[in-house]
Order: structure tokens, then C-alpha cells, then sequence
């Protein structure tokens, strides 16, 4: 369910375990060129498919209808509007979110969106995360990723699934705490690109980074609390490779940012969405119930929301790193 990088991966993966699946792509025009091409005109071009082995489709309503197992991987932002043409029930299938976002307005998770907006079971949802560049699934390259699910077997099963001589998978049953730390490791990325874009070195960039991950636990904590060990791959490993990596989005876009962009003309010149935008609102309005003190989230949001000026804004941040 999706047709953009992540959704490109996940198929790949998936089709190396079953021999066949439903595509749902919102534009016809995408599914024809697709079709033709054997690959993804818009994302990952570089990856072929076998084209005869996928139904694609553009009708929301009959993807849904003809399969058990639905893996979403859209924006956080559009998920609202996909399932809003849905009528037929999610009740019976399992669902796996590989969306590293919150859903706007209701400020809720995705598993926590299907449950109350549409009574999917929670032992019926599966939250997939970790440190996973889709470029990098698509070369072959080894990754390692988490399914969280409360039932364990449930997340063995989806596991199963896209598990290839090259991905890795652990399950957890800590759902909630994973995907929370999904969207706080993309606002944790837009801090550290602003950074970068300010030309803050190297030293500044680790001790912000070991600051976030203990922001992300104290944040996770005071939500959801539970038994977990934020050093695993699925947290601090996402973290480090979202904050780090050239294939970043989330870093792009705040270097930008650092670098004198608007916010506006930013989101213009990136190709992708950069979900930490988008979660550092989210977030900061979940945290006016909880107070928990997250100096580097509020100064993302700062930055973004209340166009404060970066520059000023970091070196505010530094009084309050240890």
C-alpha cells in the first residue's frame, strides 16, 4: 500500500517469499509506466520486478478486499485521506505499518489510529522498524530490522515474510514504544542536519545524539511505560543511521534549514517528504499533557513552527546538552 521508496523496498522483499502480491498505487499514470518498465518509474528505478507476479492496482477497496496481509508504507500525513475512500473492513486482516510518522490532527499512532478509527484488533497490528534506508534494502545490502507486535507469533509470521539472506529480523511486543521512537528519531535527524548546516562539528554531533536518545527515553517512558532497553538497533540504531546518513531525508531537510532555507522552500526542493516536520508538531502537542523536558525537540519545533532563527536557537541548545 504505497507506491513511494519504502513501498518499493518492501515489495522487493516480499516477493522474494511469495510469489505473488497486490500493489496499491494512488495514480493510474505511475501503475501504466510501472507496467511497462518492470520497475518503479518514481522511486528505486533501479530495482526490476517481475511484473506478471503483481496485480497492481489503483482502487484502494479491491487491494484490501483480495488480501489478509496489508503492509502501509505511505506518509504519516496522507494515511488519513488513503483510508477515507475505504469501505471495506480491516477487522480480519494484518496490518503492518512500516510508517514512521503519527497521524496528524488525532496525534495518534498508526496502530493506535487503526484501532480506535477502525477497530482493527491489536494483536492484529505489526509495527515494522529499525535502522533501514530503502536504498540500501534495494542494493542487498544486510539490515536488520524490529517487528513489534503484543502477540509474538503474529510478529514471528510477519517476520517471516520478509525476511531474505540479507535482511535480519527480532520481534518485540514493545509496539507503541517503537513506533514513538520512529517519529522522535526523524525530529532528532532534522537537529542534527541543522547542525551540520550550521557547521557544528563532529564533537557537537555525538553529544547531541546521546542527549536525544535519552530525550526519546524519557519521552517513551512517560507515554508508554515499559521494560526497554533503548541501546537495540530498533532505537538507537535508527536513530544513528537517520541522523547520520547521506540517504537521510529527515538530516537533508534540516541542513537545509541550517543553512538559510525557509521552511517552505525547503519542503519545496526536497523530492520526499521529511516526517520529522510533521511529527515535531505532533509531538510537541502530545508533550503539553506529559511536560516532559525535551530541550532538543522543542528547539526543532522552534525552528520550524515558531521561526525562531536556527543559529540562535542551537546555541541556546548547547546551554542545555550535558
Amino acid at each position: 500500500m504505497g507506491g513511494g521508496s519504502f513501498a518499493t523496498a518492501i515489495a522487493k522483499i516480499v516477493m522474494e517469499n511469495v510469489e505473488h502480491i497486490t500493489w496499491y498505487m494512488r495514480r493510474q499514470e505511475q501503475i501504466d509506466k510501472f507496467k511497462a518498465e518492470g520497475r518503479n518509474p518514481s522511486y528505486l528505478s533501479s530495482v526490476e520486478f517481475e511484473v506478471d507476479r503483481i496485480t497492481f492496482t489503483d482502487d484502494i477497496n479491491e487491494a484490501v478486499d483480495m488480501n489478509d496481509v496489508l503492509f502501509f508504507a505511505t506518509p504519516s500525513p496522507f494515511f488519513k485521506s488513503h483510508l477515507s475512500k475505504l469501505m471495506v473492513g480491516l477487522e480480519d486482516k494484518i496490518i503492518v505499518t512500516a510508517i514512521k510518522g503519527i497521524v496528524p490532527d488525532e496525534n495518534l499512532l498508526i496502530s493506535e489510529y487503526l484501532e480506535q478509527m477502525y477497530n482493527v484488533p491489536a494483536d492484529h497490528i505489526a509495527a515494522m522498524c529499525g535502522p533501514s534506508h530503502a536504498e540500501e534494502i534495494a542494493l542487498g545490502r544486510t539490515t536488520y530490522l524490529t517487528v513489534a507486535c503484543p502477540d509474538r507469533e503474529v510478529g514471528r509470521f510477519v517476520s517471516s515474510l520478509i525476511e531474505t539472506s540479507y535482511l535480519h529480523t527480532v520481534t518485540s511486543d514493545d509496539i507503541n514504544g517503537v513506533e514513538y521512537s520512529s517519529v522522535l528519531k526523524n525530529i532528532y535527524a532534522i537537529a542534527a542536519g541543522i547542525g551540520h548546516g550550521l557547521r557544528y562539528g563532529d564533537n557537537f554531533q555525538a553529544v547531541l545524539i546521546s542527549n536525544s536518545i535519552q530525550e526519546l527515553n524519557r519521552f517513551a517512558n512517560a507515554v508508554y511505560p515499559a521494560y526497554r532497553n533503548v541501546q537495540e538497533s530498533v532505537y538507537l540504531g535508527d536513530l544513528l543511521v537517520t541522523a547520520y546518513s547521506k540517504f537521510s531525508r529527515n538530516r537533508t531537510f534540516g541542513t537545509m534549514i541550517g543553512k538559510g532555507y525557509s521552511v517552505k522552500t525547503a519542503q519545496m526542493e526536497m523530492e520526499m517528504i521529511a516526517e520529522g516536520y510533521y511529527g515535531s508538531k505532533c509531538i510537541h502537542e502530545i508533550n503539553e499533557k506529559y511536560h516532559v523536558y525535551m530541550p532538543i525537540m522543542d528547539a526543532v519545533w522552534n525552528i520550524l513552527y515558531d521561526h525562531r532563527d536556527a543559529d540562535k536557537t542551537m546555541k541556546e541548545l548547547i546551554n542545555k546538552l550535558m
